[in-house]
């Protein structure tokens, strides 16, 4: 029998409180509990300060401008055997132009930041002839090709920002575009290496892209087939 060590009162056997003042029921000869060992970290999550866009493009341009003049010096003092280090200052550029509108300025224009990209491509190939030992290739293939691919990712953009848009239209577009340069490309190429103009395997991209684009046209002009399409393919 025992009994409340504040109260007094008469307690149950299995009781482990008083059931008069709520005291806590203490058996002397009860074996201690074990203590559980402290936890090695905290139970709340803390969240990491996030860093700001802005010291983020400064320590990206400090990595990539040190990385061009490292090149630069090793090249002009060590390894003079050719200049190298122009076609990784040129890379370097390139990235770094990428970085500008995604890091650094993100108010940048999409037109200007594409104009931008092309511009630092054309300056990194031409940066490639004076390790290849001539030009030709440059005038004649690479500016153009450079030209073509700035140009048509500018319209397509252009018709998907300021056109009508949707899943079909933006699809008639992105087609549009893969057609005209395609048919660019081997026109190009086609007079580099061989002096005359000619399609081959562009008139067939040509084809299967007008087929395509023939087809979404029509989807687009007829609200009832359109409607039905969406709700089969679920877009």
């Amino acid at each position: 029998m025992s009994y409340c060590v504040n109260c007094g009162v008469e307690l149950d056997a299995s009781a482990k409180k008083c059931p008069l003042c709520d005291t806590p029921v203490y058996n002397p000869k009860a074996p201690e509990p074990e203590k559980q060992p402290p936890v090695p970290f905290p139970k709340e999550k803390g969240q990491v300060e996030v860093v700001k866009r802005k010291d983020l493009g400064v320590l990206l341009t400090v990595i990539v401008l040190a990385t061009a003049v490292t090149c630069g010096l090793l090249n002009a003092f060590v390894f003079r055997s050719s200049l190298w280090s122009l076609a990784v200052i040129g890379v370097v550029l390139v990235l770094w132009v990428i970085m500008i509108p995604v890091v650094i300025y993100t108010r940048q224009p999409i037109y200007l930041s594409i104009l931008l990209d092309g511009v630092a491509v054309i300056v990194y190939l031409y940066l490639l002839t004076y390790l290849t030992g001539h030009n030709s290739w440059f005038y004649g293939l690479g500016l153009p090709i450079v030209l073509l691919v700035t140009a048509v990712v500018e319209a397509v953009t252009f018709c998907i920002r300021k056109l009508p848009m949707s899943f079909l239209t933006g699809a008639l577009y992105l087609i549009s575009g893969i057609a005209v340069l395609c048919v660019g490309l081997e026109l190009l190429i086609d007079r580099f290496l061989r002096q005359e103009i000619a399609l081959g395997w562009s008139a067939i991209v040509l084809t299967i892209c007008v087929i395509v684009d023939i087809t979404i046209a029509t989807l687009l002009s007829r609200r009832r087939l359109r409607n039905a399409v969406r709700r089969r393919l679920h877009f």
